[in-house]
């Protein structure tokens, strides 16, 4: 059966345009930055930002850009992002941040010098009195905003910097780079420890093959997993699947399906004592861990004995991690 969660929002506002910020925050406690994935680190500026903003009586404000600076002045490189702009919302509001103001990030934005954007926007229009950012933050054309760079301006011009040092777990840096790169790499309980939640994908279930069922006895739920979307490891993964507040186990399967010469990529979902149709619907699945990768195997007799081999692998990852999985379940940004 799945555990039932209860609904509920942290208020925050949201911004998408300076120009509907009728007037400077109230001492308003800033942090800047791209918050890809809202990893530990990220997490770690926002309680700063939340704890100035308390001690003041002030306004906890968090500032970032859409769609991802890099995306626009470095489109070569094809960088793809740990979190929809829709979860940063969810997670950035989950931190108690009471106004998020999100940048349109353009070629012209980008041509913007360090002290315009200091003056015009972190000042006159945001009123800034305490700024808190990570030990690596630059902003600005050629990256102008730097450290010093605030730090002089914060002393010039009336306003308060922090600067929030690098966090390590277990000697990994909590990084959007370097989540990333476990994500890649299949390695979903190191991502867990740098996210401080698990890596989640999710969308609406699509039509898939029609395999699932009636051929292999497996009835799965598909996502189309774009071509920005950052991919996992291609393989099979135990998972937490979580649906009309409910969450359920499962075992998922990433890839093009070479049993039976598949092209395209998909993300195929068996839930576990579920049987509802779902068509249409959205779902979340967390990945919990990484269990083989694909391969091709003679027809469906053969992979459906390895499927069968997969729920029983997984089925045993999630009853021995059966508490920390229902506490998962409970968490607010499963919901």
């Amino acid at each position: 059966m799945g555990t039932q969660i209860q609904d509920s929002r942290d208020h925050m506002d949201i911004y998408t345009n300076l120009n509907d910020i009728p007037a400077p925050f109230p001492k308003a406690a800033v942090t800047i930055g791209n918050f890809d994935g809202v990893h530990l680190g990220h997490q770690i500026l926002f309680s700063e930002v939340v704890s100035k903003a308390y001690r003041n009586k002030g306004v906890s404000v968090a500032v970032t850009f859409e769609p991802h600076p890099l995306k626009v002045v470095r489109p070569d490189i094809g960088l793809k992002l740990i979190s929809t702009a829709e979860q940063k919302k969810e997670l950035i509001a989950l931190a108690n941040i009471d106004a998020l103001i999100i940048l349109p990030f353009t070629r012209e934005f980008a041509d913007t010098p360090a002290e315009t954007f200091v003056d015009e926007i972190l000042r006159k229009t945001i009123g800034v009195q305490d700024l808190v950012v990570g030990y690596d933050y630059a902003f600005g054309k050629s990256r102008q905003g730097d450290i010093p760079f605030l730090k002089e301006q914060g002393r010039t011009k009336g306003f308060t910097v922090s600067v929030v040092e690098p966090y390590y777990v277990e000697g990994m840096l909590a990084s959007s780079t370097r989540i990333r790169e476990l994500v890649g790499l299949g390695k979903m309980v190191d991502v867990k420890k740098l996210l401080g939640r698990y890596y989640q994908i999710r969308g609406e279930v699509r039509m898939g093959q029609q395999r699932g069922g009636p051929l292999l006895g497996f009835p799965t739920a598909n996502l189309t997993i774009a071509e920005e979307d950052l991919c996992p490891r291609l393989g099979v993964y135990v998972t937490q699947v979580i649906y009309d507040g409910k969450c359920y186990g499962g075992v998922l399967n990433i890839g093009y399906n070479p049993t039976f010469e598949g092209q395209k990529l998909s993300a195929e979902t068996h839930i576990f004592d579920f049987n509802q149709d779902i068509y249409g619907k959205p779902i979340k699945i967390n990945l919990l861990r990484f269990l083989r990768g694909e391969k091709k195997f003679s027809g469906p007799e053969e992979l459906a004995a390895q499927i069968s081999q997969d729920v029983a692998d997984a089925k045993k990852v999630l009853a021995d991690a059966r508490q920390e999985i229902k506490l998962s379940c409970e968490e607010k940004y499963n919901r």
